[in-house]
């Protein structure tokens, strides 16, 4: 025999009226089918449920038990079906993932659009913010889940690893700095730059390092996007950083010099953060299991 809700619901009707009639009454059934079922139930569980007097029913220690974990079973099977009414009404389920400009640019673009086509139920809201900034919204509460870069400071936060990030300086093919392997920030920040405009969260993280150094860099231009970057830098008006992945991306359509950087900083690791991972609501939970199932695919060939 399979226990359904309905003999649940049954079997609480009765213990709330104190009485089989009134229960079966409750529960729209005939008082033999009520009592068959009841029968069913104690028979399934060896157990008796209730002692039956001139006045109604009372529950023995058996169905005190069974009293508890039917109205555990109940509530919950309510909160599924108001945990499952936006999606057999077709209503939409929001998320706010926060990401620094890299993550936003050269990965998610990778990722998100397969989860939406498999989710057509979901939105994400994506904002851009540098790393220091989403681990603060995290740890107030303001931001639930965010890519940062592991370079910053995360530790009262879970942090899974998302992928590698390294940043690398790009140069035009006929710029001195061409004859170096690999550079530290610190070698490259007194030469003409071109750089992303202020608000973007990579641009904020290379002044900030610049500031630690004591240098204020020389832009010759700053453009909204890494693409318009690489245009600039290989036709000769100055020199760039960048993640690696998108100076590969562009190098197939501009002419320029890719350099490795030094440092803890240029070689970076994205995370996804948040204060705690299981507490997180079952669509966020759901979404990062899918970003961290597809880390393969963000793997860079060397």
């Amino acid at each position: 025999m399979r226990l359904d809700f309905f003999d649940l619901q049954l079997f609480l009707n009765i213990v709330d009226t104190g009485s089989l009639t009134k229960g079966a009454d409750r529960s729209n059934i005939s008082l033999q089918a009520a009592s068959e079922r009841i029968k069913k139930i104690e028979q399934q569980f060896a157990s008796q449920l209730f002692i039956r007097h001139a006045t109604g029913v009372k529950l023995t220690v058996a169905g005190q038990t069974f009293t508890e974990q039917a109205q555990q079973l109940i509530q919950q099977s309510k909160q599924l079906e108001q945990a499952m009414l936006p999606f057999s009404q077709g209503l939409t389920t929001k998320m706010c993932l926060w990401c620094n400009s890299s993550a936003q640019s050269e990965y998610l673009p990778q990722l998100l659009p397969q989860y939406l086509v498999e989710n057509p139920h979901m939105e994400i809201d994506l904002k851009e913010a540098e790393s220091s900034n989403i681990i603060a919204s995290i740890e107030k509460g303001s931001a639930r889940l965010g890519i940062i870069s592991g370079f910053f400071n995360s530790d009262h936060l879970q942090t899974l690893e998302f992928s590698d990030d390294p940043l690398v300086l790009i140069c035009p093919k006929n710029h001195e700095l061409t004859a170096q392997k690999e550079l530290k920030l610190a070698d490259t920040l007194n030469y003409p730059f071109v750089g992303l405009m202020q608000y973007h969260s990579l641009q904020q993280s290379i002044e900030a390092q610049a500031k630690i150094l004591n240098i204020n860099i020389q832009y010759r231009l700053r453009l909204p996007n890494f693409a318009a970057i690489a245009q600039v830098v290989a036709t000769g008006v100055g020199i760039a950083i960048m993640p690696k992945r998108a100076a590969r991306r562009f190098n197939e359509l501009y002419d320029f010099q890719q350099i490795e950087l030094i440092g803890d900083w240029a070689n970076r690791k994205l995370l996804l953060a948040a204060q705690n991972f299981s507490e997180l609501p079952v669509s966020y939970q759901h979404f990062v299991q899918y970003l961290l199932s597809q880390k393969n695919k963000l793997n860079m060939s060397e």
